[in-house]
């Protein structure tokens, strides 16, 4: 097992220097789910929510929120986005939405952390905009799915993780 890195030698929260880490692409992928009433969900289907384009709005928000994760979790680096990606899968039979986030950066340090900011900011966001229909959403299954990049190289979820 890795030691961690954001404790000095006394059990202080640090920043982790990455002065000396050499710029590589890094590329994250990070998904989550959120399921509803078949009602909620088929007004977010169509569109008819009275706040609007759900998806579309949940979308902006998520690239908004991988650029802001510097602002919120206190140890992580400031990066230089090149790249964030919202998508979803919408399942019918279970009125479940599935939100992916892809964020991509030059970089010496991952881009793990602003895409699962990405998804929970969007995932959120559809909660927020839907709460009036359906209080009872359930935002679940967040997780890294694959990362690319750095001296550790690619890592992808197993299939049954």
């Amino acid at each position: 097992m890795s030691e961690f890195t954001h404790f000095d030698k006394d059990g202080n929260a640090i920043m982790v220097d990455v002065s000396e880490k050499k710029d590589t692409v890094r590329e994250a992928l990070a998904i989550g789910s959120i399921s509803m009433s078949k009602e909620c969900y088929n007004k977010v289907k169509e569109g008819s929510m009275k706040k609007g384009d759900v998806l579309g709005i949940a979308r902006v928000a998520g690239i908004m929120g991988a650029k802001k994760t510097s602002e919120l979790i206190p140890l992580c680096h400031i990066l230089n986005l090149s790249k964030v990606e919202i998508e979803f899968s919408l399942d019918d039979e279970n009125s479940v939405i599935t939100a992916s986030c892809v964020a991509k950066t030059v970089g010496k340090t991952g881009v793990e952390m602003e895409a699962l900011t990405g998804v929970n900011v969007c995932l959120l966001t559809i909660y927020d905009m839907c709460k009036a229909v359906d209080k009872g959403m359930i935002i679940s299954d967040i997780k890294l799915v694959k990362k690319t990049g750095g001296k550790s190289g690619i890592w992808t979820r197993k299939v049954d993780e």
